[in-house]
Parts: C-alpha cells; structure tokens; sequence
C-alpha cells in the first residue's frame, strides 16, 4: 500500500539570510494569530512597529549560523525527511514549513493531485501550543476546505511523555554527558503565560510550579509549561540525574507581555555567579536545530554565561535526523489516530 503520505512539518525559515526576506518571513510568522493572540488592528499596528528594526537584526542572527547549504533547519529537517523515506513504507514523505517555503498549501495540494487520499500529518512539536500544533493543523483545515481537497488525515499528538521520544533524547545526549558537566539546563521555547490561561480553566493552577507531578491529567492536557516540565523530569530519570544536577528554563521571550517562567537568560548568569565552571545546554521542544538553539543559546548564550563568569557552554545537539529519533518517529506517527 502506497497511497498513506507522511507530511513532517516544521516551523520554516526564511528563505535567505537578505533583510527582505527575513522582513516577509517575520511577517507571515508574526501575524499568525496563534502567535499574537490579539486583536487583527493591535497585531497589525504591532507588527508593523516590530518589522522595522527587527528584520535587519534577525538577518544578522540568521548569517551567524546559516550553513553553505542554506538554513540550518531546512537542511536539518530535510535529513530527516530523506532518512524517514527509508522506514515509512505506506507512502511518499513529504515536508513541509508552516511559515515559508515549502509551504503547507503547496505540499498537500501537490499530494492531492497524485492522487493520495490519506495523509498523516505530523507537527514536530513534542509539546502542545496554539503557536506550533494548533497553527499546522489550522492551516491544513484551511487548505483543505479552500482547495477542496479529497484528503482524510491522522495526526500525530504531542508526544511529551512517550517512551519513544524520551528514549531518543537519552540516546542522543548521552555522548555530551558523558564528558562530564558541571550542570545541564533544560532549556525550552517560552510562551507568554496568557496563551496558556486561556487553555487552562483550572485559576488555581500555579504557573511558577517546578513539579509536574503535582499537575491533573486535565491541566496536563492542554499546559504547555506543565508538559515541558514533564519531558526534563522524564529524561533526567532516565538519565539518573540527582534534583541539583539539572533545572528547567524559557528562552525566547518577545515584546513585554509576562512570559512564562524561569527565563533562560537569567538562569546562564545566576548558574555562573554560583560557580558553574562547564554547563550543557538542551533544548527538548526543538527537535531540529535552528536559529533558538545555534544562535540563541550557542552563541549569544554562550557569550553571556562567560561574562558572567562561568567558562564552558557546550550546547547538546537536537534530535536531528539521529537514528533513534528517525525510529521513535515512525512508531509515533504509525499510531496516530485520525481526524483534522
């Protein structure tokens, strides 16, 4: 049978490192409403103000990591794509990029015209937002109602908790901490906290929590900062790590609404004013490396641990296209159930 497409998509990139092209990568990004929850004339009116210095800095954070062959994500993600080609038997794997090229709507439209009619539908997000799994699966709606498009679709769930996601993890970082380390900070991608409250309904639930454990399956469900404790606190187990070895933090944080906590730039100063000499670095709500984990961390993060005093920022490479992953995968996306 090979008429099951596997469509992997990713956040995206822009399509160079050239000032325009950021400006209308950033753009299509930012006034997706799942990423600015406001109102379209106060998004617009934001995003207008954001592009006009925004777009030449990130262009100049883009050059520092863009590789000969493009952008580290593509070129990542496409590994990933070619590697899952050799285990995902029911039919073509295609990628796609929710922002960007190649695009959702040319990728399912392309399949349609083959004449594939089921399609699994993969987020590769191991954690759920509006921001990154809503937004896909939105978007394919869209495309589908617009094109009308004769296409049935399973999609693959955050996938936080499952064995298969944890036991790649372990598998890949192994090597780095192996070399011993000092501390290692789990750090994942931050959310302003409202996008969380609108999903929570629970008021009592505490968004400073360090214990997931403490968290109902209800709130679990739909908590993105909740699920990212859960992945830290599932890998260090596996990695038999002790409590004061490890810590969770949030990078990313844009604008001035209250983001969710501890923020990864804060924790790198406070680790090295406590003597942190070696630290690692993962960032388990990636699972390609891209501008959040090269620059980001592995530049800029490394930059501001050693002005505060600490030495070695060794930076653990994402998932990737590691085999373990490219098998977890496969299982993960086997399994998922159907609807859009």
């Amino acid at each position: 049978m090979t008429d099951h497409a596997l469509l992997l998509v990713n956040l995206g990139s822009p399509a160079s490192t050239e000032v325009p092209d950021v400006r209308r990568y950033l753009e299509q990004f930012l006034m997706d409403p799942y990423v600015i929850d406001l109102p379209w004339p106060v998004r617009r009116l934001l995003v207008s103000l954001i592009l006009i210095k925004r777009p030449a800095a990130s262009a100049h954070a883009y050059a520092s990591i863009w590789w000969e062959q493009g952008s580290p994500l593509v070129v990542l993600s496409r590994r990933l794509q070619e590697a899952m080609k050799a285990s995902w038997t029911h039919g073509p794997v295609e990628l796609a990029m929710r922002y960007g090229e190649p695009s959702i709507h040319r990728v399912l439209t392309r399949l349609a015209a083959q004449g594939i009619k089921q399609v699994t539908l993969a987020p590769l997000y191991p954690q759920f937002a509006d921001s990154t799994v809503t937004t896909v699966v939105e978007e394919a709606k869209r495309v589908v109602r617009e094109q009308k498009l004769n296409l049935h679709f399973s999609i693959l769930q955050p996938f936080y908790d499952q064995p298969e996601y944890l036991d790649a993890l372990v598998e890949s970082a192994k090597p780095y901490l192996a070399q011993g380390f000092d501390h290692l900070v789990l750090s994942f991608h931050g959310l302003p906290e409202r996008h969380i409250r609108k999903l929570v309904r629970d008021p009592k639930h505490d968004l400073q929590a360090t214990d997931s454990r403490r968290v109902s399956d209800e709130v679990l469900a739909v908590c993105y900062r909740s699920q990212c404790l859960r992945s830290a606190e599932a890998f260090a187990e596996r990695m038999g790590l002790q409590s004061g070895q490890w810590s969770v933090s949030f990078q990313s944080r844009l604008g001035r609404a209250k983001w969710i906590e501890p923020y990864t730039e804060a924790r790198l100063e406070e680790l090295a004013r406590q003597g942190v000499k070696k630290l690692l670095v993962m960032c388990p709500a990636f699972v390609a490396d891209c501008i959040e984990t090269l620059e980001e961390i592995g530049i800029r993060g490394l930059e501001q641990f050693q002005q505060a005093g600490g030495e070695e920022l060794v930076l653990v490479p994402c998932l990737n296209d590691h085999p373990r992953w490219v098998a977890a995968l496969k299982t993960l996306c086997e399994r998922a159930p159907q609807g859009l």
